[in-house]
C-alpha cells in the first residue's frame, strides 16, 4: 500500500475536483436552464483533469523515482491512478447525481426529446443512473489510458550521462 500512496491520493484529488466541477457546471446553469451548452462546456474538464496527472507523475517521479523516472513508470503510474478512479467513479457519480445535481439526468433527456435528438424510450435509457455509472466507467478508463499515454511522455527523465573522466593524462 505504501507503494500506491500517490496514485491513491492523487485519484482522491482527482474524484474531488469532478465533484467540483459537477458543482460548478449546476451552478452556471448547466444542469437546467442552460442545458443545451453543457455538451460543449463540460470538455473543459480535460485542463484540470490533466493538470492533475501532470501532478500526479511529477510527484511520483521527484519523490518515489529519485528525480528519474521512464515512459514506462510514468505509464504505469497513470494507469494506476486511472484504476482507483475507476473504482471510485461509481461512488462519485452517484453523489454528483443524487446529491449535488439530482435533477440534471431528467432535464437532460427533456431537452434531447424536446430537440428530436432522442425518443423518451432512447432518453430513459441513455439519462440514467445505471447508464451514467458504466459511461462514467467506460468514459474514466479511455480518458486515463489516452493521458497517462501522452502525460508519461511529457514526465520522463532520465539521468545525464556522467561526464567522462578528465584527468587531464592523455
Amino acid at each position: 500500500m505504501k507503494h500506491f500512496r500517490i496514485e491513491i491520493k492523487w485519484a482522491l484529488i482527482f474524484s474531488l475536483m469532478t465533484l467540483g466541477w459537477i458543482l460548478l457546471e449546476r451552478s452556471l446553469g448547466l444542469h437546467g436552464e442552460h442545458v443545451e451548452k453543457h455538451a460543449t462546456i463540460t470538455n473543459f474538464v480535460a485542463l484540470p483533469s490533466i493538470i492533475i496527472f501532470v501532478l500526479a507523475l511529477l510527484e511520483k517521479r521527484n519523490k518515489f523515482y529519485d528525480g528519474y523516472m521512464t515512459y514506462g513508470e510514468g505509464f504505469i503510474t497513470g494507469l494506476k491512478i486511472t484504476f482507483i478512479v475507476m473504482l471510485l467513479s461509481p461512488a462519485v457519480n452517484y453523489l454528483a447525481l443524487e446529491v449535488v445535481s439530482p435533477n440534471y439526468l431528467e432535464n437532460i433527456g427533456s431537452y434531447a426529446v424536446d430537440n428530436g435528438l432522442l425518443t423518451q424510450e432512447q432518453a430513459q435509457i441513455t439519462f440514467s443512473l445505471p447508464s451514467y455509472i458504466l459511461q462514467g466507467l467506460i468514459g474514466a478508463a479511455m480518458m486515463g489510458f489516452l493521458t497517462s499515454a501522452i502525460v508519461a511522455i511529457f514526465t520522463r527523465r532520465s539521468p545525464k550521462a556522467a561526464p567522462p573522466n578528465q584527468t587531464g593524462s592523455k
